[in-house]
């Protein structure tokens, strides 16, 4: 061949290199889908032991894409865990039963190898693969476990969704192991990371519904023609406090690996606060901790480029959090939230939320369970269509 000819080539190529969006210069990993991780407690413990069983977990994405790669995590547990075989596929419904599309089923590796053990304290990343991952589906991951930890299991008991142990008449509804998904999108691609707590995690929503705050925000997200590529991650665990106690790390101990250590991530919203102020003596000492911690993830976040959003607390008088001290600690948070100038946008879900004729109590239309803290399903519609999508 005439060098002529090779370097018209050439020039094609590079051409079609620059001007085609589908080039893999052209694209990088969004995280789609992660939820964040503790220490199983004992009532949240699997119905039967992990090992030597094959456990299928469904879960809800945001954006879609041809590539993927799933993480999973024994962060949290004391000893190794293995995964004999692994596959995803496309899940038939949201939860309400295992059933998955029959031929959509993909075997993961690592290393080249179906199997793979997780040291303790550890986590793995798969092997990319084409899987046709579409926006808000349904992806049943399958798990068959060979050693695994009997106590100090790494989970996400706040699933909100059943888990199913194939061949055995045995479900849950919490997750393990499984941590995210990635998926090759666009350049112009990014991620939101949500800190929260209970709210967050979704007490109140339906049970294989899908219906979370952070569920409705990624529909109105990916039905907006500006906003479609973004993907809402939700990092909630119920019961978490920001400082200490409660249920999973603090939010102090994991706030730099669920909101920074997933690739992508563009914005953070922080909406947590509301256990460290149920649980103190002193409602203004722990609102001025509780400032200072979110104080340096926004500027740790904003060294890497992050926005950062801040939700105000939602009022909990009627609840047995409620004392004068705490209120008065939850007014100054939201104060210095809505005013202080150090975030880069505001979500006033306590403006939204509160009732009209007791502003210090959450809506009564919104209640779950009576509790006067957490809504119901109604209640999570309304936080996200509450959010202005021009914030993102």
């Amino acid at each position: 061949m005439k060098l002529s000819r090779i370097l018209k080539i050439a020039a094609l190529a590079a051409a079609l290199a620059v001007f085609c969006p589908h080039t893999a210069s052209a694209r990088k990993w969004v995280t789609t889908w992660a939820t964040a991780q503790q220490i199983a407690e004992p009532h949240n413990n699997p119905p039967i032991p992990l090992a030597g069983e094959t456990l299928r977990q469904i879960v809800q994405v945001s954006i879609g894409g041809n590539e993927v790669r799933l993480r999973f995590s024994n962060r949290f547990s004391k000893e190794d865990l293995e995964m004999l075989h692994v596959e995803i596929a496309q899940a038939l419904t949201e939860g309400a039963s295992p059933d998955i599309l029959p031929g959509s089923e993909k075997v993961l590796t690592f290393g080249g190898k179906e199997a793979v053990t997780i040291k303790a304290g550890e986590e793995v990343y798969s092997d990319p693969i084409r899987f046709r991952l579409k926006e808000r589906m349904n992806v049943a991951i399958t798990i068959k476990y060979g050693k695994a930890p009997a106590n100090a299991i790494t989970s996400h008991p706040g699933s909100r969704t059943t888990s199913y142990f194939l061949g055995k008449d045995a479900k849950t509804d919490h997750w393990y192991t499984i941590e995210s998904i990635d998926v090759k999108a666009s350049k112009k691609a990014s991620s939101i990371a949500v800190l929260g707590d209970s709210i967050t995690d979704g007490r109140g929503t339906t049970t294989n519904g899908q219906n979370r705050w952070t569920d409705n925000l990624s529909r109105r997200l990916l039905a907006g023609r500006r906003t479609r590529r973004i993907a809402v991650l939700n990092f909630g665990l119920g019961g978490n406090c920001v400082l200490r106690g409660g249920n999973g790390p603090a939010v102090v101990n994991r706030y730099e690996h669920d909101l920074l250590g997933f690739p992508s991530v563009k914005y953070i919203i922080i909406f947590e606060g509301v256990n460290d102020l149920g649980t103190t003596r002193n409602g203004p000492e722990t609102a001025a901790q509780v400032i200072e911690v979110y104080r340096n993830i926004i500027a740790q976040a904003h060294a890497k480029g992050i926005k950062v959003i801040g939700a105000t607390v939602m009022p909990f008088k009627h609840n047995g959090y409620y004392t004068e001290s705490r209120e008065e600690g939850r007014q100054i948070l939201n104060r210095w939230i809505r005013t202080g100038g150090e975030f880069d946008g505001l979500i006033d879900f306590d403006a939204h939320m509160s009732g009209k004729e007791e502003p210090d109590a959450l809506n009564p239309i919104y209640l779950f369970e009576n509790d006067w803290l957490h809504p119901n399903a109604q209640g999570y519609k309304a936080m996200g269509d509450c959010i202005d999508l021009n914030l993102f």
